[in-house]
């Protein structure tokens, strides 16, 4: 995927409509025939090899959108022959560097059941950018990995050894809460996942210096969701091998925090459950004790995400975290509202929520600010319980879930919800159809800025 030198790398040019004029005017006569007579305008997903006197490439010419850095070398990977390139470019670090991680993005193939040819070609990284990269790739690799398998081969068990292969990996902690002491200290997630035959837990990593800033990543482990007793149809049930994708990604932020030496105690947490139906499974209308003693009624049983974070939220307060992110594939709700590409994203700090915004969409990693608008508050308490884990209306479900997870962090903490798709429904360049990385890159930033 990458290489750190090569004396013999072809050049690969991005271009827009304008670049290529530029291009043109310093190319010899040999190269400006090739392009008119293959007619290359320099189109967004379009390359161009062109040749040299031994008929071997010169360069390679690909086209882009005007402004478009992230996904300028995405279209590559599968359409060059087998090599070596470099980059060529005037563009600063930041620019670079989304080009250089879309060409990673690009490389990408989910093989694990079927193998899938691959074009053996290598992209020249510069020595500055090399490590960030490689990680800023890998993590995202590592995150669609985890979405894309399939339940059968990834239980709570298994994803616990996901977690304990990384505290390995980086000299972290790992513990693993599951059997009576789940029951007794965690009893929402020991609820929503008892009906499954593979049993919940909680997973909790450690690392980092422990007089550092305290930092929480809580992230949704539903590792597969039927919908329990509220059973989904099967249209909705097929992609809910993805309703772990909020693990994934605190897994996949660990992973870049940990890889490039953020100066935080960070600690995460995951509630991994599959919500299944059996005679033993929760039903609507249940009303359950969580770890913070809120009384929860059961609207719908497959409102059981907010369930299991509810438990989850609570250690990390009762813990000393200072800040808390949790990436969860919440609501319906939040894709009809914004759709499959932009992850609505709540917090109590208006203005770091406005900066997070900006800065995801200048790294093309979008997130979009959503409001905790408390007067919605009043739909989720229900009469005979302290909290509903569904809302009296039908409108505003990601924003009333939101609201929900608000009531289990303490105030005055600083608290970020990214409720997240997970998946790409259709192949693009770089972003194949399946597991999906959203956010990651823009709250990364956020947190190499701010620490």
């Amino acid at each position: 995927m990458y290489i750190s030198a090569s004396d013999s790398a072809t050049p690969i040019y991005s271009l827009d409509a304008a670049g290529l004029d530029a291009w043109l005017q310093s190319a010899t006569d040999q190269h400006r025939r090739w392009v008119k007579g293959n007619d290359f305008k320099a189109a967004a997903g379009s390359c161009l090899l062109v040749p040299g006197q031994s008929g071997e490439p010169d360069c390679v010419l690909a086209g882009r959108d005007s402004g478009e850095r992230l996904w300028a070398l995405a279209h590559l990977p599968s359409v060059l022959p087998e090599g070596e390139y470099q980059l060529v470019s005037d563009w600063p670090d930041e620019e670079l560097e989304r080009a250089l991680i879309g060409w990673g993005l690009g490389v990408y193939r989910f093989d694990r059941y079927k193998q899938q040819s691959a074009n053996d070609v290598r992209l020249v990284l510069p020595e500055h950018l090399y490590a960030r990269v490689g990680c800023l790739v890998e993590s995202s690799v590592f995150v669609r990995d985890l979405v894309n398998t399939p339940a059968i081969d990834l239980s709570p068990t298994e994803l616990a050894e996901v977690a304990r292969d990384l505290a390995s990996t980086y000299n972290a902690a790992c513990e693993v809460i599951d059997g009576e002491r789940l029951e007794k200290e965690f009893p929402a997630i020991h609820v929503v996942g008892q009906a499954s035959t593979r049993p919940p837990c909680l997973i909790r990593l450690q690392w980092g210096d422990q007089d550092a800033p305290p930092l929480a990543l809580v992230g949704k482990g539903v590792m597969f969701d039927s919908g329990g007793l509220d059973i989904k149809p099967g249209s909705g049930m097929v992609l809910m091998k993805k309703d772990m994708g909020g693990a994934a990604h605190v897994l996949g932020l660990a992973r870049i925090i940990m890889t490039l030496g953020l100066k935080v105690n960070l600690r995460v947490y995951i509630p991994a459950v599959e919500n299944a139906i059996a005679g033993n499974a929760y039903r609507p209308s249940d009303i359950i004790r969580t770890r913070n003693g809120t009384t929860v009624e059961i609207g719908n049983t497959d409102a059981e995400g907010r369930v299991v974070l509810s438990d989850a939220l609570s250690l990390a307060c009762e813990e000393g975290a200072e800040r808390i992110i949790d990436f969860a594939t919440l609501t319906g709700a939040a894709r009809v509202a914004l759709g499959e590409d932009l992850p609505p994203m709540y917090a109590r700090d208006q203005q770091a929520a406005r900066r997070i915004q900006d800065l995801s969409f200048d790294c093309q990693d979008p997130l979009w600010h959503m409001p905790l608008f408390d007067g919605y508050r009043s739909q989720i308490r229900p009469a005979i319980a302290d909290l509903s884990n569904t809302g009296t209306s039908k409108f505003a479900g990601s924003v009333t879930a939101a609201l929900f997870l608000d009531h289990f962090v303490d105030p005055g903490l600083d608290w970020y919800h990214l409720d997240i798709y997970a998946w790409n429904l259709g192949d693009r360049p770089g972003r194949p159809a399946g597991g999906e990385a959203q956010g990651l890159r823009a709250i990364w930033n956020w947190l190499e800025a701010i620490y």
